[in-house]
């Protein structure tokens, strides 16, 4: 999960004023105390938190509830939208049309594994995209972004020895709708490196500057953020790594203040893990609401359809679909991850294993299901011993993994049917403040 420690002491924090009986100033300085060690822990700057934890203290108690909500009520909207503002001011997404973007940033912040998710990203949404190998300093960064051109079916343009080359001949020759270029980074801002970025600037024109900065760097993130912007005048940013570290909250509230927006997130290692931020929705993870519109963007992402997604999302398979449906959840992410985005089911507990299935023990399955009856297959529980041994002789698959396939496919199940099609914050303390507010998609 994304900043899972931040993302648990706020949880707390919220159910703490859901069952609160009086919200008088100590138990609101109780709360705001609770949110500054999260703050701090997380590598939010002691400044920035000081100021957040006036602004919620004066809001609670110096205003009155609107009407037909109760003070708890006003709370908890009061918590959320001053996170929200902190973290960031409006959602950061992309124009989806023909441009030129640049990506910059220091060494090791994770430039050339987000261009390929960048390409994966304009991809899915219909664009073609070229790249542009413009970092020539680091050895391997070429043939890596060969190979993620090569995974996302994408051309990659590295004709030259210096990067003005590489991008004047790009320019020159890209036919593709979007052209992202990455450029070499430093271990500091140093004069070497400005000057050749404001060499790819005159050269590209890009619509887009974007600063690739990690999330590990804490809130020395707005420091970087401010100095690039005066070299080059950054248009946004993007934060990667947000899965690995406890930083994470640090470097985005940082981000938020430099000046720049940020614009996407990298949650992950694979090129489908770039999301478009969205404080609201970030934050609403966070707590535990969930962010089904995320998850259904995924869904579309690898091509699968928003009613077979609320339909996996209700349980509502048999083993005709489960073969197809599980290929497609892989390709979202783990089940961890997609449980997270399901309102009220953050924390949920998922077996060892589940989704991690190698390609060859997928084909087994198959061949197991194609062994069944039609009536076998939509009533899976039916299938007892003599039946698993006469599917596994007619599949060639060991009986072993015939039980080990209907064991995942019951758990699968089970885990999906608690999301009550993503309504599972209708149970709980939050329940009905999730509703009232509209924080639950």
């Amino acid at each position: 999960m994304v900043l899972k420690g931040f993302g648990d002491s706020l949880k707390q924090t919220f159910r703490k004023i859901a069952r609160m009986g009086v919200v008088d100033r100590e138990a609101v300085d109780m709360v705001v105390k609770d949110l500054q060690r999260a703050l701090i822990q997380a590598d939010v700057d002691v400044s920035m938190v000081a100021e957040l934890s006036s602004g919620i203290r004066k809001r609670v108690l110096d205003t009155k509830p609107p009407s037909g909500i109760t003070v708890r009520e006003h709370f908890i909207k009061i918590l959320y939208d001053e996170l929200v503002s902190f973290l960031g001011a409006g959602k950061g997404e992309l124009n989806l049309k023909p441009q030129r973007i640049l990506l910059i940033g220091l060494f090791g912040s994770g430039k050339t594994s987000t261009a390929g998710k960048m390409a994966k990203w304009f991809k899915t949404r219909g664009l073609s995209v070229g790249l542009a190998a413009c970092d020539t300093h680091r050895p391997a960064a070429q043939d890596q972004l060969r190979q993620l051109g090569r995974k996302v079916d994408a051309r990659v343009y590295e004709e030259g020895k210096k990067p003005r080359d590489i991008a004047k001949s790009a320019v020159k020759h890209a036919k593709e709708d979007v052209l992202i270029f990455d450029s070499a980074g430093r271990d500091a801002l140093d004069r070497g490196l400005a000057k050749e970025l404001k060499e790819l600037g005159r050269e590209i024109k890009p619509d887009e500057i974007l600063l690739v900065i990690p999330a590990d760097i804490g809130q020395v993130a707005r420091k970087q953020a401010e100095e690039f912007n005066k070299l080059v005048g950054i248009t946004g940013i993007i934060v990667t790594k947000l899965d690995g570290t406890a930083k994470g909250g640090g470097a985005l509230a940082a981000a938020s203040v430099s000046g720049a927006r940020v614009r996407m997130i990298g949650v992950g290692e694979k090129l489908g893990d770039l999301e478009v931020y969205d404080p609201r929705r970030f934050v609403g993870r966070l707590i535990g609401y969930g962010d089904l519109e995320g998850l259904l963007e995924k869904a579309r992402d690898v091509g699968i359809s928003k009613e077979a997604a609320e339909k996996v999302l209700k349980g509502d398979f048999t083993l005709n679909e489960f073969y197809e449906q599980i290929g497609s959840m892989q390709k979202m992410g783990s089940l961890t991850k997609i449980v997270d985005m399901i309102p009220g089911m953050s924390g949920v507990k998922i077996p060892k294993g589940m989704l991690d299935v190698q390609d060859e023990k997928m084909k087994r399955w198959k061949f197991a299901i194609d062994s069944m009856t039609p009536d076998e297959r939509a009533h899976p529980d039916t299938i007892k011993h003599i039946r698993v041994v006469r599917i596994a002789r007619g599949s060639g698959v060991p009986q072993g993994e015939v039980r080990e396939l209907l064991k995942y496919f019951k758990q699968a199940q089970k885990i999906m049917k608690m999301t009550k099609g993503g309504k599972g914050l209708k149970r709980g303390p939050l329940a009905k403040f999730a509703k009232q507010f509209g924080l639950q998609a």
